[in-house]
């Protein structure tokens, strides 16, 4: 049926279409700090520079993690955005502007970023060139971000990232969205996104295509704060926002909805079933996660359990370490809420591209293949040993499984599992609870680790194939280089001869081998994952019922 039909007692907001698909929900507005910041006389200028310097820093740090989790949510292509936007933080110009700002006018740092901001924005829009036209809003990210870990570090907010009112199916309103806001959405809970202003041509636009959010961009000034909290309905292919319709209204578009969601129902016909080949072979599909926001997505899902749980935003969120009393907690809540499936959880994986200030890390030439993961841990084993402490304590409420990143050596996999025990005989002492059968992996993400996976697999109790950084090592193309995205070829002969090995001695010493990155999720891939015997599968929650029926077809 056509819009003619539909009631003209409803409110109609018209804009453009962005992103096709039909939704219902609560408008909720996005709650920003303030992107005006008023200029304070400050009396230690070196002392303010270094406070920008260190907020720039862990601004790097995060827009580190944000490409990590967009390469698994929209692929390599859209993911390289947020290297573009920490090349920008390394930029001379925007760098040393701040500098002189904060050093000529004795200005606070919040006001020096704002004001040196908005002067490369003009520079960006006043371009012929669409591509740099398009690093206006960029710019304006990136400072964004910036002011709020200024913010945080003062105290002024508790944390930064995006925030809206909206609890329920929730339609978010802006005047427009960044891209690395978008990647942040709960998408278990905003099932909409409309916007004042922006572009069908933005990256915005293009991560919502990809995340399978309703879009209406470019509505004006009808889109007001008053309608915050209206019931409404997006109609992504029309451009429309329906605000308080009536029951006929609502009626009409749950049945054009219906429509659209046709092609889900054959995929929803594997929901609540065992992920299973054509011969019958068993195969946990599992998803990834980041945060407890993730939880409602991944049950949603119809994920088996938690194949990679990244516990590094954790630390990455917080301007100190956090306690060990912080993170039982929200381990504790990630394992009560999958409902007794398996939880892997990877132990603190900071350092390369994903750091912040408190760390104190020394500078690295290479930091990909420098003091990070595993070997931060074992070289700060008061940090390590409070994680685990942490996660030990909330075994008692799941399937807990813990897992080590970039092991390369047998030592290291000796010195884990010895601390992991004087942490066991320090709870014990303790009289605090803890699960004793814990399952117990590592990472195989370098190319030593695959080639003498047959030592390894004494130790563990699980393998779980980490194919970015495999891939990177094996081929010696640095995947935060986006010159080099070329050579990152995952499907390379020499990255599935190192598979099949890891595969071959995982089985032969009777423990099982599991596969998480970008590989996971491709279609065509998969059909060899399945050959070389792969045991599990972590993927983003989206991709989770299209594997399953795929695998179905599979032998």
């Amino acid at each position: 049926m056509n819009n003619e039909t539909l009631s003209e007692n409803n409110l109609f907001l018209k804009g453009t279409p962005a992103n096709r698909g039909i939704a219902f929900g609560h408008i909720s507005f996005l709650q920003r700090t303030s992107s005006i910041h008023k200029k304070h006389l400050i009396e230690d200028v070196d002392a303010e520079c270094k406070r920008f310097e260190q907020a720039r820093l862990h601004a790097i740090a995060q827009l580190g993690a944000l490409y990590d989790v967009s390469l698994e949510k929209l692929g390599e292509q859209n993911a390289v955005l947020f290297q573009i936007h920490q090349m920008m933080l390394d930029d001379p110009d925007y760098v040393e502007s701040i500098n002189n700002v904060i050093k000529t006018e004795k200005a606070n740092a919040e006001y020096a970023v704002d004001i040196v901001a908005r002067k490369f924005e003009q520079q960006f829009r006043s371009m012929d060139n669409d591509y740099m036209q398009g690093r206006a809003t960029d710019v304006i990210d990136v400072s964004r971000r910036v002011n709020e870990i200024l913010m945080m570090h003062a105290g002024k907010i508790k944390k930064s990232g995006i925030k809206y009112k909206g609890e329920g199916p929730t339609i978010l309103a802006t005047d427009d969205l960044a891209p690395s806001e978008t990647v942040q959405l709960d998408q278990g809970k905003v099932t909409a996104i409309i916007t004042s202003a922006g572009s069908t041509r933005s990256h915005t636009v293009i991560f919502a295509r990809t995340m399978g959010i309703p879009t209406v961009v470019s509505i004006g000034d009808d889109l007001d704060e008053c309608l915050e909290g209206k019931f409404a309905i997006v109609d992504g292919s029309q451009g429309l926002v329906i605000v308080d319709p009536d029951e006929r209204t609502i009626a009409e578009y749950k049945s054009r909805k219906r429509t659209v969601d046709a092609q889900q129902a054959h995929l929803d016909q594997f929901r609540g079933k065992k992920t299973v080949t054509r011969q019958g072979r068993p195969i946990c599909l599992y998803a990834n996660a980041g945060s407890l926001a993730d939880i409602d997505l991944i049950k949603s899902s119809d994920a088996e359990g938690i194949g990679l749980f990244r516990s590094e935003y954790i630390f990455l969120q917080s301007k100190d370490y956090p306690t060990e009393d912080e993170q039982f907690d929200i381990y504790r809540q990630v394992l009560q809420q999958m409902d007794g499936k398996r939880v892997i959880i990877r132990t603190l994986d900071i350092g390369a591209d994903k750091t912040t200030e408190y760390f104190m890390l020394k500078h690295e030439d290479n930091p990909a293949m420098g003091l990070r993961a595993i070997r931060l841990c074992l070289s700060n084993r008061v940090l390590f040993k409070t994680q685990l402490r942490a996660l030990l304590r909330a075994s008692v409420y799941g399937q807990l499984a813990i897992m080590l990143p970039m092991i390369s050596t047998v030592e290291e996999v000796l010195d884990c599992k010895k601390i992991l025990e004087e942490v066991k005989s320090d709870l014990k002492a303790q009289g605090t609870p803890f699960k004793e059968n814990i399952e117990f992996g590592i990472m195989i993400e370098t190319p030593a680790a695959a080639l003498i996976s047959d030592e390894l697999a004494s130790l563990v109790d699980f393998f779980s194939i980490g194919t970015n950084d495999l891939t990177q090592f094996t081929l010696a193309a640095d995947r935060q280089n986006a010159d080099l995205s070329r050579y990152l070829n995952p499907f390379h002969h020499a990255v599935l001869r190192l598979i099949e090995i890891v595969v071959h001695n995982a089985h032969t010493a009777g423990i099982w081998v599991g596969i998480c990155g970008e590989v996971a999720s491709n279609e065509k891939f998969l059909a060899k994952l399945i050959q070389l015997g792969i045991d599990e599968i972590s993927v983003v929650p989206p991709n989770v019922l299209r594997l399953r029926a795929r695998i179905a077809t599979l032998g």
